[in-house]
C-alpha cells in the first residue's frame, strides 16, 4: 500500500508562514500554456478543478489569490469569476508594478507575498516575492531562481500544490480539510 501524505521541507514551510497574498500568472500556470482556438477565433483554455479548489481553500484562509496575467479572454474571465477572485489583471505587460499597485492598495509587502509563474515576464514578481514557485515544466531561468518546484504540471494541480503548501505553512491545512471530514 503506497502513503500518499504531502511532504514538503521545513525551511520552504517556514518561508510561506507569514504569506498573505499569492500572485499567479495563468498561460503555463493555471493551463498547461497550450492555446486553442475554435473557427469563430474564441480561445479556449481547459482549468484544472483541484487548481481551483486550493485558491478557494486560500480565499477562505485571509490569503489572496492575485492573478496578473499578459493575456485576455473570456473563458479566463468566467472561471476567475467562477472562482470569486477578485483580484484580476489583464492584458499586463509591467506585471511588477501591477503587484506593487495591488499591495499597496491591499497593505501588503513583498515580505507577505508568494509569486508563481513560469516564463520571463513572471520574473519581475517571482523574483521579489518573498517565496516563490514554478510548474515542473517552466522556463529553465525560472525554474533556476524560484523557492520551490512543483512536482505537479501546469495546469494539472501545480498551483494546488502551491496552495496546499501555504495552507500547511499558515496552520489553515487541517482546518480547512476538518470541514470536509466531519
Amino acid at each position: 500500500m503506497t502513503s500518499h501524505v504531502l511532504r514538503f521541507p521545513p525551511q520552504l514551510l517556514d518561508k510561506a508562514r507569514g504569506t498573505k497574498i499569492f500572485f499567479l500568472d495563468v498561460d503555463g500556470v493555471f493551463t498547461d500554456g497550450s492555446l486553442y482556438y475554435s473557427d469563430a477565433g474564441e480561445t479556449l483554455k481547459k482549468f484544472n478543478v483541484l487548481d481551483g479548489h486550493g485558491l478557494k481553500m486560500l480565499m477562505h484562509a485571509d490569503i489572496v489569490p492575485v492573478v496578473i496575467t499578459g493575456r485576455d479572454s473570456g473563458a479566463l474571465r468566467r472561471r476567475l469569476s467562477d472562482l470569486e477572485i477578485k483580484q484580476a489583471y489583464y492584458g499586463v505587460q509591467n506585471k511588477k508594478s501591477v503587484a506593487e499597485s495591488c499591495m499597496q492598495t491591499l497593505g501588503f509587502t513583498w515580505q507577505q507575498a508568494a509569486a508563481m509563474g513560469d516564463d520571463w515576464p513572471d520574473l519581475p514578481v517571482v523574483s521579489r516575492a518573498a517565496l516563490s514557485f514554478a510548474p515542473a515544466q517552466a522556463h529553465t531561468e525560472l525554474l533556476s531562481r524560484v523557492d520551490h518546484v512543483c512536482t505537479n504540471p501546469a495546469g494539472q494541480g501545480a498551483v494546488r500544490e502551491a496552495c496546499d503548501l501555504l495552507l500547511m505553512a499558515t496552520g489553515h491545512y487541517m482546518p480547512c480539510l476538518s470541514e470536509f471530514l466531519s
